[in-house]
């Protein structure tokens, strides 16, 4: 995602994944892509300041899909500390946040719940 603000700094936001911080077994080409983008957002960060800011969110469950039956919905939220679903407004806020800093950049923000302290 890029969006200028006229005179203001630029914004590159990369979406990852939680994943980046604990790997995984089952999906290991997936977790590497999402770590190089990880990686890519501090070198961008780096490289294109002061004219744009480059910023991460690496989300966990953010919302369930219609046909996710209810022991799958439990199981989910039970692997986070929160235990909720926060829904699409925790990610969009987020974004709004970032692209009103005029300092902010070269970070990833987990919005995981806490999931990788479970």
């Amino acid at each position: 995602m890029l969006r200028g603000h006229g005179h203001a700094a630029s914004d590159i936001i990369h979406i990852t994944d939680y994943v980046v911080e604990r790997g995984s077994d089952k999906h290991i080409a997936y977790a590497a892509s999402k770590a190089a983008l990880d990686n890519m957002t501090r070198s961008f960060a780096r490289k294109l300041a002061p004219e744009v800011k480059v910023n991460a969110i690496a989300p966990s469950l953010i919302m369930f899909n219609e046909g996710d039956d209810e022991a799958y919905r439990q199981q989910a939220l039970d692997k986070s500390l929160m235990k909720i679903a926060p829904g699409e407004k925790e990610i969009s806020d987020l974004i709004d946040y970032l692209f009103t800093s005029r300092y902010v950049t070269g970070r990833s923000f987990a919005v995981d719940g806490g999931r990788p302290l479970r």
